[in-house]
């Protein structure tokens, strides 16, 4: 039987770690954020094909609170994955509210046809962390160090 080098061997050793770990850091729940019956009253504007903020951050538990203004045409918003619906005319505000009882990236769209780019008018409601995010930046962080410790030895 043929042995490898020292050397080799603790490269393969090291990265044989870098692996373990990046594995741990994927399959370990980041801890859960709790909003203890808190309210998020979150304005949103649409006009030319766009919603303002286009993105909207609560926390998992929050009720949620859409006041939706429209400036130009009636323009609406249909939240995926939670499966509500707002329709404000044009000056008007309307509300919605729900509670955030899911987690992840939902997608916001225009649910009444507003002209030719109708179809591009889209935002997002996040609720909680974005964990494949700080997973993502965890194990390059992890690669780095790994590559760093493999050169200098």
């Amino acid at each position: 039987m043929k042995m490898l080098p020292s050397s080799l061997m603790n490269k393969h050793w090291k990265w044989g770690i870098f692996i373990l770990l990046a594995l741990t850091i994927l399959l370990l729940p980041l801890p859960a954020q709790s909003a203890q019956a808190s309210e998020k009253y979150i304005q949103i504007q649409a006009s030319s094909y766009e919603y303002n903020p286009g993105v909207v951050r609560v926390k998992p538990g929050e009720r949620v609170t859409l006041e939706l203004t429209s400036t130009d045409v009636t323009h609406g918003i249909y939240i995926d994955g939670y499966n509500l619906e707002v329709i404000a005319e044009p000056g008007q505000t309307q509300t919605l509210s729900f509670v955030a009882d899911q987690t992840g990236t939902f997608r916001l769209r225009c649910s009444v046809t507003c002209g030719a780019l109708h179809p591009f008018m889209t935002g997002k409601l996040q609720v909680g962390t974005n964990a494949l995010l700080w997973k993502s930046i965890a194990i390059a962080a992890l690669g780095i160090a790994v590559v760093i410790w493999t050169v200098r030895t």
